[in-house]
């Protein structure tokens, strides 16, 4: 049986498929969720989620496409499916779910380094590679740890509304001088894939701002995706 015939592809509330993103994901967390599609077999089985969402970045939105897009940006920021596959499914799932988003959509995504990945999911699916994310820190607080360091120092604003707002400072006096520290943020390779007509998409590439660059290579050591979820069905 061909994958198209034993698989589907639908569109899923994410309320149906936490248990994955919290328990079988290696992030362990929920993301900010605005499309989310699962992978369910000839027995209506879920055997895997997708999700996309606004990015945490906010200066990748803006400058990345010259200030284009900024309202058409999302983010792959979840991708899991159980182990015992068939070679190619998850490549077809991908691309199902991104033939599913609206147009016009930048579509980025990254492969964590510091978990050994390279992104050869987004290479099967013809993204475009621009290379490593650059050097950074976050500032993170003790006991928020499985927060992304952007949403750390949202907790004290988002905007700064007066010019002279220091965010570090004022997470040194809500939570503690003492809790308050940096870590290194590990570097991802950053995919981007481009959704539109031949038009938008022309004008998306002449606009990316990052160099494109060869597809990086080396050894994937894939995480433990072996936990099953209780609920894998789609309620209707």
């Amino acid at each position: 049986m061909s994958i198209k015939k034993k698989y589907r592809v639908i569109s899923v509330k994410t309320e149906t498929v936490k248990e994955w993103f919290i328990a079988k994901h290696y992030a362990k967390r929920m993301p900010s969720i605005s499309y989310c599609f699962a992978l369910q077999n000839e027995n209506q089985l879920t055997v895997g989620v997708c999700s996309f969402g606004r990015p945490m970045a906010h200066p990748l939105i803006q400058n990345a496409f010259n200030g284009h897009y900024q309202n058409d940006f999302l983010e792959l920021n979840r991708l899991v499916t159980n182990d015992d596959l068939e070679k190619n499914t998850t490549s077809y799932f991908v691309s199902s779910c991104l033939k599913a988003l609206p147009k016009p959509k930048v579509v980025v995504s990254y492969a964590d380094t510091s978990h050994n990945h390279n992104g050869y999911i987004y290479q099967a699916t013809n993204w475009i590679y621009t290379g490593l994310s650059a050097e950074f820190k976050d500032y993170m607080v003790k006991g928020y740890e499985h927060m992304h360091g952007a949403s750390v120092i949202d907790m004290v604003g988002r905007s700064d509304t007066n010019g002279h707002l220091n965010k570090v400072e004022l997470l040194k006096i809500r939570f503690g001088k003492e809790n308050v520290y940096q870590v290194d943020r590990p570097r991802k390779h950053r995919y981007f894939y481009l959704i539109g007509s031949k038009n938008q998409v022309k004008h998306m590439k002449n606009n990316l701002k990052y160099q494109v660059e060869p597809y990086p290579k080396g050894r994937n050591i894939n995480y433990d995706a072996s936990y099953a979820p209780s609920i894998q069905t789609e309620l209707f």
